[in-house]
């Protein structure tokens, strides 16, 4: 790892084995958050990343309900870009489309503002987890 903004970012994320439950390995964010300049080199290498992968092909930046709240918009402001929230059912006002999916332990839903993107606009989204399973 050369690249001395990886590296800092890498230095502000925490390992937390066995969390919520056996077998998984959190990485807390936390520390990152708290850290101006670490947070700084996050958004600019994310924005680096889809600068190099999309070029100028991205529309909109989306995040999810709720820290994808927390590095959408500053990676939106980055790319010169729009942010589109992304929210649990019932939070956001107006028309609206959704869509359910299962967790281990029940269902849950998400929503946008039916205005809020048109057809074959491309929107990068972002969340704050990655899972892996079976």
């Amino acid at each position: 790892m050369a690249d001395p903004q990886l590296q800092l970012v890498a230095r502000r994320i925490r390992s937390f084995p066995d969390f919520p439950t056996p077998g998984v390995l959190f990485r807390d964010i936390s520390p990152l958050l708290k850290d101006p300049v670490s947070f700084r080199a996050s958004i600019s290498l994310l924005a680096n990343h889809l600068k190099k992968t999309h070029g100028g092909k991205i529309d909109y930046i989306a995040g999810l309900d709720s820290r994808g709240f927390l590095f959408g918009p500053s990676l939106a402001q980055e790319l010169g870009l729009g942010f589109v929230l992304i929210r649990k059912q019932g939070k956001l006002p107006g028309p609206t489309v959704s869509t359910s999916y299962t967790l281990e332990y029940g269902k849950a839903g998400l929503e946008i503002q039916r205005d809020a993107l048109e057809p074959g606009q491309k929107v990068v989204v972002v969340d704050d987890l990655l899972a892996t399973g079976v």
